[in-house]
Order: structure tokens, then C-alpha cells, then sequence
């Protein structure tokens, strides 16, 4: 039987909020001296220091000798063992990284803008410092660093490392970002599509645990798929499988930037939603949207609700093929909910075969726009383990 939890207001309780507010300050901040953990969480000195010191009985934090303002100081960072992991993952208009002892386990995360039209080495370089930080900040080095694992939003081509198309991401063309990346990095990396790594995300942490069929959409500024088929990752025989966002929904349409017309993305990713808010309201960005629309403005729902009618039209012929037990929605646009999934949800029934809409259960994120980078953990953790499988071979066949 679970213990009973500790009743509102006791001092039990207190204590675990106390002590939450701590970890919390250390998972976002980094390492800290007392003083400073005092100043960011509103404790008392006298709290943090009771906090610090359970929190180190209990193997939770660190504590290394510094100096601070020429004295010594003693900083709290918390517990990561020999083993830190980490994740990256770069979004059209963003890069973020965090740093983990597992991918339930985020130590410290980070994020940076990006240029609409970034190239590779840009993204690479920003990605790298704002790696190098994060360890620093935890008390720690790149050499504590086992494996990275990193996400670019578009096709990764399995054979060749690249990306897997001309037209998308095109600053990226050419380019093995998995070597790149480990020269920056100096540790091991694996590369893969950021919705193949939003579903490993959620299947391992998520919404998908536990189901064999489903899928993940990732919402953002385009639109991608990742598959989940027999409890695995399908990624298709040149790793480009899921690109829902180039699925033609209108052959007559406007033209992508793939070339070809009418694709998915062209409905509703950020520059179809913002050109059709432009008369209205003017040019506004993909957060102003979602908060527009969160606060019952009715223009920008309306254009979330058209967006979430095509992705239930594209998303009936993924359901028509693959007979997925759950789609799980996630990405920027997932924060705005039931604006874009009811009307998903209309559309799928209307196109859908019903006996594979009668099964499916459409869900939101668990992890919402931190899905692929969990995911990115995630995948780092498999390439530390067959990497130190790999070693305990080569040694034992010594």
C-alpha cells in the first residue's frame, strides 16, 4: 500500500514544497551557492541550508568547494553520478538543449532563438555553447558527457547522415551533422528527424507509453510525423518516413517549399496561419497566435480550428493505412488543445474508415514542446548503453 500523502498546510508538506523549490531552482539555474539559492527561490538562508543538507543525505545534489566574490563557498548542483546524457533538438526557428542523468531525469535545459533562414554551421555553434553552459553550470564537463543525441526538423537520410531533402532546411544541405557534431562535442551522437524523436519521447515518458501502433504529430512552424509501429520507431527504408507535413491534401493548392502543391504544411504551418491573421491583425508571430487564442480572441481561433480541420483530413489517411491505437499531438500548436483537436477529431471521423476511427483515441502531448527533446535523451541513453555493450565485448574477446 503507498503511503498517504502529507496533508495540505503540515509541515510535512511544507517541507516537500521547500525542497521541490530547491531542486527546481538547481534543475533551471545550475549550480548555485546557498546565498544564491536563497535569492532565487525567496527561502531563508536558515531553509535552504536545512534543505541542502537533506537533500545531500539523501544523494540528491552535489556539493563541490568554489569561490564566489573572492571567498570560498561551497556550490549545490544536483546529483548527476558518472553518467550525464544529452539532448538537442532544432526547430526551424529555435534550438533547445538539456542536459539529464536520464530521460525522466533533466538536470538543466536551455533555449536560443534562431534565424528564420540559419545555416548549419550557425545552428551547430549556437547548440554546442549553449551545451558547453549547461555542463559547466551543473558542475560538471564535456568529458562527463557519454552521448548527445540530436533532432533537426526534417527527413535524416540513414544511409548518408544527411539531410534527406534539397528543399527543406535547405542551409542544412549537404551536411553530416552527426560528425560535425561530435567534432564540436567531443562525445558520441546520434542523429534523427525531431518528430521521430517527439514519439520516442513519448513513447518512453508520454502519451504513448505502452502502445505497440500510434503516431505523433509535431505542431510547430511546419508540420511532421513520427511512427510508432510493434513498440518501435519506424522510420522506412531511407530513415524519411513521417513527413505528413508534404502529405498533398489539395493538389490544386499553393505551392511548398518542397515544390510540389497543396501539401498539409501549406494549410497550417506558422506562414499559412500568420498570412491569414495579416488583413486582421496584422503580422503577428506563432506565440502571438497561441495567445491570442487562448484569451478568446475569435480571429485566431478561427484559423486554429481551420488549421485543425486539414490535419484531420491528412491525418484520416495515415489512420486509413497504419490502423494506429493513438495520434498524439504535440508541438507549439498542442498548447492551444481542444481548439485544434476537436476539430481534428470532426474531420477524422468524416474521413476516416469508421472501424479505424471506433479504435483510435486522439490525445494531447504528456510532454508537449519538449517531446523531441526527451526524445533526444532518449536515444542518447541507447547509443551510451550499445556503446558500453560494445566495450564489455571487445574485452571479454581480448
Amino acid at each position: 500500500m503507498n503511503p498517504s500523502p502529507a496533508a495540505p498546510g503540515s509541515q510535512a508538506s511544507l517541507r516537500e514544497a521547500n525542497r521541490l523549490r530547491v531542486l527546481d531552482a538547481l534543475r533551471e539555474q545550475g549550480a548555485m551557492t546557498q546565498v544564491e539559492i536563497a535569492g532565487s527561490t525567496g527561502l531563508s538562508p536558515a531553509t535552504v541550508s536545512n534543505m541542502v543538507k537533506e537533500l545531500d543525505a539523501a544523494g540528491a545534489v552535489e556539493l563541490a568547494p568554489s569561490i564566489r566574490n573572492g571567498r570560498r563557498a561551497v556550490l549545490v548542483s544536483l546529483a548527476t553520478g558518472n553518467t550525464l546524457l544529452a539532448g538537442i533538438a532544432f526547430g526551424d526557428r529555435d534550438v533547445r538543449v538539456a542536459i539529464a542523468t536520464g530521460p525522466r531525469d533533466i538536470v538543466g535545459r536551455h533555449r536560443m532563438p534562431l534565424p528564420a533562414s540559419h545555416n548549419a554551421d550557425e545552428g551547430m555553434e549556437r547548440a554546442s555553447r549553449l551545451l558547453y553552459d549547461l555542463v559547466d553550470k551543473s558542475g560538471k564537463t564535456m568529458s562527463d558527457v557519454k552521448a548527445v543525441g540530436v533532432g533537426i526538423p526534417a527527413p535524416v537520410d540513414s544511409v548518408t547522415g544527411q539531410v534527406g531533402s534539397e528543399s527543406i532546411l535547405p542551409g542544412w544541405r549537404g551536411i553530416d551533422v552527426g560528425d560535425e557534431m561530435r567534432a564540436r562535442l567531443g562525445a558520441p551522437v546520434v542523429i534523427d528527424n525531431t518528430s521521430n524523436l517527439g514519439a520516442l519521447g513519448e513513447l518512453r515518458c508520454g502519451a504513448l507509453q505502452g502502445v505497440s501502433d500510434g503516431a505523433y504529430i509535431k505542431l510547430s512552424y511546419g508540420v511532421g510525423a513520427g511512427l510508432v509501429l510493434g513498440g518501435e520507431i519506424f522510420r522506412g527504408s531511407a530513415g524519411t518516413a513521417g513527413e505528413i507535413g508534404h502529405l498533398t491534401i489539395d493538389e490544386n493548392g499553393p505551392i511548398c517549399r518542397c515544390g510540389n502543391r497543396g501539401c498539409l504544411e501549406t494549410f497550417i504551418g506558422s506562414p499559412a496561419l500568420t498570412d491569414a491573421l495579416m488583413g486582421s491583425h496584422g503580422r503577428l508571430t506563432l506565440r502571438d497566435i497561441i495567445a491570442n487564442a487562448l484569451e478568446g480572441d475569435m480571429g485566431c481561433r478561427r484559423v486554429l480550428e481551420d488549421a485543425g480541420r486539414h490535419l484531420g483530413v491528412a491525418v484520416a489517411g495515415l489512420v486509413n493505412l497504419l490502423n494506429p491505437e493513438v495520434v498524439v499531438v504535440g508541438g507549439q500548436l498542442a498548447q492551444v488543445g481542444d481548439i485544434i483537436l476537436e476539430p481534428m477529431r470532426r474531420a477524422l471521423d468524416r474521413s476516416a474508415i469508421p472501424s479505424a476511427t471506433a479504435s483510435l483515441d486522439v490525445r494531447l502531448s504528456d510532454l508537449l514542446t519538449g517531446a523531441d527533446v526527451v526524445g533526444a535523451v532518449v536515444a542518447a541513453e541507447t547509443l551510451h548503453a550499445a556503446n558500453d555493450n560494445l566495450l564489455v565485448t571487445i574485452a571479454s574477446t581480448s
